[in-house]
């Protein structure tokens, strides 16, 4: 059989005539492997380059299943490729079957949602000076002296502190509003200087609505000091973890 490029794993039967199109233009299937059903399409490359294109192809097929109804899935890493189906059996449904089905358990009837927070940390340090009378003095009776490295460190530690409190109080509005509803909430790593929080929150399905209005409510309370990039719907990598050692 030639390589076949594995898209995500589904509850069996799994999806059905969806008429999806893969990765190089390939039809996607369905194949049951243990009573897991693996989305899957016909390799034409023996390696897939991370290329924006392939990865949003991947991601692609995985979102028209879950808008087709079949939402309980765990995505595969990009650029899985299996040459025989007795290859996953052996490495993955039949020594991992009871992770594989206590991660369904958790994963149905949930969805994938995630916030990103920006700021403008030089508009940020401007108010900062501006609300902070002590800091603003502190640093105003520098002005025009010559500092020794000791005060100028110091003036830095503060103003870095101070803005560190500011950065936190935000991080901390959200995650009061906000865990509260996730089954599981993920804080992923900082990705630009300006990006100030950047989480992933497993909640029920029909909570988005509520979910995506306080994260709204949340945006009003901080008058634009923020950029917001919220993803409704997304396939959940960032819960689909398991330990296969």
């Amino acid at each position: 059989m030639s390589n076949l490029y594995l898209y995500g794993i589904f509850p069996a039967p799994g999806p059905q005539n969806l008429e999806l199109q893969g990765l190089d233009q390939k039809p996607v299937q369905t194949e049951i492997i243990d009573g897991f059903a693996f989305l899957y399409s016909e390799a034409k490359q023996d390696r897939y380059l991370a290329s924006r294109r392939n990865l949003l192809g991947h991601e692609k097929v995985l979102e028209q299943a879950m808008r087709a109804g079949y939402r309980t899935l765990l995505p595969l890493q990009f650029g899985l490729t299996i040459d025989t189906w007795e290859t996953v059996a052996h490495q993955l449904t039949a020594p991992h079957s009871d992770h594989l089905h206590r991660l369904f358990e958790k994963l149905s009837g949930h969805r994938e949602v995630s916030i990103k927070l920006f700021w403008d940390s030089a508009e940020e340090l401007k108010a900062l000076m501006a609300q902070d009378a002590a800091l603003r003095a502190k640093r105003d009776s520098l002005e025009g002296k010559s500092l020794s490295m000791d005060e100028i460190v110091h003036i830095g530690q503060a103003i870095e502190q101070a803005m560190n409190d500011r950065r936190e109080s935000i991080v901390a509005a959200f995650q009061t509003t906000l865990n509260s509803m996730a089954l599981e909430a993920v804080e992923n790593e900082l990705l630009t200087e300006a990006m100030i929080y950047n989480a992933a929150y497993l909640i029920p399905w029909d909570l988005e609505s509520e979910f995506s209005q306080k994260v709204e409510w949340l945006d009003q309370q901080f008058e634009g000091r923020l950029k917001i990039r919220y993803n409704d719907f997304t396939a959940p990598y960032n819960f689909a973890q398991f330990d296969r050692g």
